[in-house]
């Protein structure tokens, strides 16, 4: 992420600092005179793990603390900073952190080394730690569904900035000192970047990581406070003195280094370990994808059912907080079932996201359950997965079935799949296409002889029982036989749709990798749903008569019946945003004017 990470304080003496920032390095360092390791050392010294890598030397990268370069610096003059607005000693190089992944570099100093940038850092210091941010209110902030968090006093987090000079959030706070008056000082860590965009989109992430940091050193400044003020309790001492002005009376305490505040030595060292991850996993955890052409119907129906999933635990939070308005005084056995009826309705009926599957699955692909299967049997089951009758598996083993779901699932369009994984009654076809039931559930007659349905049980097999070639190294499934039954059998001399035939010869090329049959399995379901659309929009929108339906299915090359059925199955997967499309251009007076 291209940004900036600084610790800023508000001295007493000189107003708001710096103390320490870490910035992002892309390019190599430049080359220094004699005090940089050579090539082959500095190699040596550097860890050998990946990630972002904390280097044992130490390179000058910055001139702003060194002696003999002090004109050059960007940085405050020696004379200018006392003990509280100094972080490195003079001299002190700063730290360097290698991501070999990315090789980013990422480097830390008082302040940074690039004329303009210090401006810029400078300038958020001393808005981050001046008057402005002491009377913040919450605020909208652009691009953001909901108010931003920002500090309603001189503590919390707040966001702004400009196009010209970078925007920045920052989130000031409080260190406890003995020493100070008011017994604290202020300090802020501010991150700044010109992508507006992208820091506003990173303020949840941002604001909990930032807030680690300051409770981390607020906990070592408290403990140090209070034995400070176990040993010499400075409240008394100040009441029992007579009013002199308040500089005066710290003999020359006022500035105190956050390391003395802390009693951390390695505090810097810390900080920029912090920093450095910080920035790494801000800039990995938003990433931009680039889209070439219209989203698919696989898509848009997905962003669809993740916006009903939002409003729906929305809606179920406002409920919630709406019963217990109104009944607080509920038993907590009540309350406590009332509140798991929500999630167990909606997670017993969930389409195609709801559920899970195991990290290691039984069948591994198409072609793995069609071995496990045999051909036969694997036709039948893939021609009613298609034509959208309902599948029926049962089994003692739930994670068997979830992975039989996963895999089938993929010959049909996200719009047209309907799990219940695993359901201890019957549930009817309209509710879901895929249905797991334990053993012992009784399946109704009708469904039983119907040609809507397939059913497989999966019993537990003999040991004389032998599984297809390429099967015998799978321990998994050698403990179970698996019975496919249907009230309306596929003929094995039937042509079927289309789409079958061609998933069947991929799956029986072996010359086709898995990876592979899986990209030629995701052009062939693109291939029908443009198909899909075409068929809807001359059927639905346009009312076209049943003469020249047919017409365009020989065109389309599905004019069979078992093709004719998958088209009209498939229409069901269509997605809301591509039919309102449709309807509103029927509708406009363009479209009445060119059909006229």
């Amino acid at each position: 992420m291209n940004a900036i990470v600084a610790l800023c304080h508000f001295c007493e003496l000189h107003g708001p600092r710096t103390l320490f920032c870490t910035e992002v390095l892309h390019a190599p360092l430049p080359q220094g005179d004699g005090n940089e390791d050579s090539p082959g050392q500095g190699e040596q010294a550097e860890e050998e793990e990946g990630g972002i890598q904390m280097n044992s030397r130490m390179r000058a990268h910055s001139p702003a603390e060194g002696a003999s370069v002090e004109s050059s610096s960007p940085g405050p003059k020696k004379s200018d900073m006392c003990e509280g607005c100094r972080s490195l000693a003079a001299g002190h190089p700063g730290y360097i952190s290698h991501d070999k992944e990315t090789s980013i570099k990422y480097v830390s100093h008082q302040h940074p080394s690039h004329p303009q940038l210090f401006s810029i850092v400078r300038q958020a210091c001393v808005r981050s730690l001046s008057c402005e941010s002491s009377f913040q209110v919450s605020v909208m902030i652009p691009c953001c569904s909901q108010p931003a968090e920002v500090c309603p006093g001189r503590e919390g987090p707040i966001f702004f900035g400009d196009e010209q000079h970078g925007f920045v959030f920052s989130h000031t706070f409080f260190i406890k000192d003995s020493l100070a008056r008011g017994f604290q000082r202020w300090y802020s860590i501010i991150t700044i970047m010109m992508d507006r965009i992208y820091l506003i989109n990173s303020w949840p992430f941002l604001l909990g990581k930032v807030r680690g940091i300051i409770d981390e050193l607020q906990g070592k400044a408290l403990k140090v406070f209070e034995a400070e003020q176990f040993g010499c309790p400075q409240r008394a001492q100040r009441m029992n003195t007579a009013f002199t002005p308040f500089l005066h009376q710290r003999n020359g305490n006022a500035a105190r280094s956050l390391t003395s505040l802390t009693s951390d030595d390695n505090l810097w060292a810390c900080l920029h370990t912090s920093f450095a991850w910080l920035l790494k996993a801000c800039g990995s955890r938003l990433t931009e994808k680039l889209l070439e052409g219209a989203p698919t119907e696989d898509t848009l129906v997905q962003m669809e059912k993740l916006a009903d999933l939002e409003e729906e635990s929305e809606s179920w939070d406002n409920s919630e907080a709406e019963e217990e308005e109104k009944a607080p005084v509920l038993p907590e056995s009540t309350e406590g079932r009332e509140l798991t009826q929500g999630p167990a309705e909606s997670s017993s009926l969930s389409g195609c996201g709801s559920w899970q599957p195991r990290k290691l699955p039984v069948f591994k692909s198409l072609r793995h359950m069609r071995q496990v299967l045999g051909a036969p049997s694997f036709r039948m089951l893939a021609w009613h997965v298609l034509m959208g009758n309902q599948v029926i598996w049962k089994s003692r083993d739930v994670d068997l079935v979830q992975s039989a779901f996963e895999v089938l699932r993929t010959m049909l369009p996200v719009g047209c799949v309907r799990i219940i994984p695993y359901s201890s009654q019957y549930e009817e076809a309209y509710r879901c296409n895929f249905l797991g039931l334990s053993p012992h559930v009784q399946i109704p007659p009708h469904v039983l002889s119907s040609e809507f349905a397939v059913i497989v049980e999966v019993h537990a097999a003999a040991r004389s029982t032998l599984h297809p070639v390429g099967c015998e190294d799978d321990q998994s499934l050698s403990k179970y036989e698996f019975v496919v039954t249907s009230g309306s059998p596929v003929a094995a001399d039937r042509v079927g749709p289309t789409i079958l035939n061609k998933i069947e010869a991929a799956l029986t090329n072996q010359n086709l990798s898995v990876d592979v049959v899986d990209q030629c399995l995701v052009c062939l379901k693109e291939e029908w749903m443009n198909k899909v659309k075409v068929l809807f929009k001359f059927t639905k929108v346009d009312s076209r008569p049943k003469e020249d339906t047919q017409k365009l299915l020989s065109i389309l090359g599905a004019s069979e019946e078992d093709n004719v059925k998958l088209l009209k199955f498939w229409m069901t997967g269509l997605s809301k945003t591509y039919k309102s499309h449709l309807m509103s251009t029927v509708r406009s007076p363009t479209a009445s004017e060119s059909r006229n």
